[in-house]
Parts: structure tokens; sequence; C-alpha cells
């Protein structure tokens, strides 16, 4: 992006345009995305498609500022949100001690927390201490372990219900915008006309105020399994092999390095 977004101008965007945010975890690919995307997370899915990691868990804080920091370097005109792990906003006090580390060690716009009203204290805590937060609601990934999988919600007036009022408590508690993650189409349409902030949908349809993926996804590059979500735009892996084959292949061969590759 040629100017970077702010948290005034992601707030208008709402009704106006959607919003396009991808994941990145280091400055190769955030330099390669910024163009194209509003604002770049790093997401704590690098735990998964960059660690090879069956779940985001593990995932520390000192990972999350590492890359955190390698993505505002790499794209330094962009709107950087920093996901905070598992395990690092327990209570509003260990929230705001992690929330300031992320600020002071890098670049991050704002960080980004998992869980609807039970979390809103939280949120409202750190927010009124200076830090930036985007919600996220729906299928929350910190929490698949405790509910067995990975379950899509949305799927009975209750748990429509319940996701509205996460939305209003995220957004009264002072976030500034929310993803929600793995909802019914028609549930994630009627959140996101529930409050007054973006909401940006990850396998939540298209009636909400913007899109993200994890990169690795939408360029084909993760193979273990792709979500019903994922729109693959090129089979990167297969690039990858191919290229990599041919490199092999002109080695061995004595085909490369020709003349003009060589000093």
């Amino acid at each position: 992006m040629s100017k970077k977004l702010t948290i005034s101008s992601i707030k208008k965007s709402k009704g106006d345009k959607p919003l396009v945010m991808i994941t990145a975890y280091d400055a190769l690919f955030a330099r390669l995305l910024a163009d194209n995307a509003d604002m770049l997370l790093v997401g704590d899915s690098l735990n998964m498609s960059f660690a090879g990691k069956s779940d985001t868990i593990s995932a520390t804080l000192e990972q999350m500022i590492y890359h955190t920091n390698a993505v505002c370097t790499g794209a330094p005109n962009s709107f950087v949100v920093a996901d905070m792990p598992f395990g690092t906003y327990v209570n509003k006090k260990s929230a705001l001690e992690n929330s300031i580390k992320v600020f002071q060690q890098t670049q991050a716009d704002c960080v980004k927390i998992e869980g609807g009203a039970d979390k809103a204290e939280t949120v409202k805590y750190l927010t009124d201490n200076g830090i930036a937060v985007c919600g996220h609601i729906g299928l929350l990934p910190q929490s698949v372990r405790s509910e067995g999988g990975y379950k899509v919600k949305g799927k009975t007036q209750e748990e429509a219900a319940q996701l509205i009022e996460d939305a209003k408590a995220i957004e009264d508690a002072g976030a500034f915008c929310m993803v929600i993650e793995g909802v019914k189409a028609e549930v994630a349409k009627r959140v996101a006309e529930s409050v007054s902030i973006p909401v940006i949908g990850i396998g939540a349809g298209k009636d909400v105020d913007g899109q993200v993926l994890v990169f690795s996804d939408m360029l084909g590059l993760f193979e273990e399994f792709t979500p019903k979500f994922v729109k693959k735009y090129i089979d990167g892996a297969s690039l990858v092999r191919h290229a990599v084959a041919s490199y092999a292949d002109e080695v061995q061969k004595g085909e490369f390095p020709k003349e003009e590759h060589t000093y």
C-alpha cells in the first residue's frame, strides 16, 4: 500500500470497501504481499504452516515478537496485526504486560486476542492503557483442544445470539475491528450488521466487511489439509517442487552454473 492505513481509516471502511487481510510471517513474503493487502496479520497460525506443529497452542510470545519484527521490517508501510499467543492473556494484568512487550519490541499497530464477551474486560483494560485491539470471535483456534476440534459456529439460535453478544461486547470494550472465523454465513452477516466496526471473515461467507486468508493456504504451499473456505490461487507447492527439480537436474548434468552465472 502506498499509504499506511490507520485505525481511523480502517473503522471508516465499514460499508465503504471490503478490507483485505493476509497473514505474513517474514520480511520476504510481507514485502510481496504488502501492495495488495490493507492489513498484514502475523498470525499464530505460523506455528502450523511455518513451524509444522499440529495446532497453534505452542506458539510463544518470543516467536510472535520475532516474526512480527520481520514482517514490520519487510513491509514498513503496512498496518500490522500481531496475534497474542495462547496463555499470554489469561487475565487482564498478564494481557497488558505481554501486549506492552509486543508494542515496545515491535512496530505492530495492534494486537489480536481470541474471545468474545468473556474477554471484553481484558480488551477494555488494554484499550484503556493505549493498546489497540483487534478482536477474534467464532471458531477460536486456541480453544481447539478444549472444544475437541475445529467446529463451525452459528448452527443454532443460541450460538447466533451469543456471537452477536460477543461482537457487541468486544466493540463496546474498545476494539476497532474483529475477525470472525468458522461461522455460518447468514449468522456472520447478522454479526457484521450488529456492530459499527469492521468484521473481517475467514470461513464466514461474503457478507462481512473484509476477508483474511493464510498466505500459505491461498498460494497452495500448505498441503497437509485444505479447509473448505480456502481458495488456492496458485499451486505453489507444485511450482516450487518443479523449480527445485529443474535446479537439481541442471546441477547433476553440469548445466548450472553457466558462464553468465560465473564471476
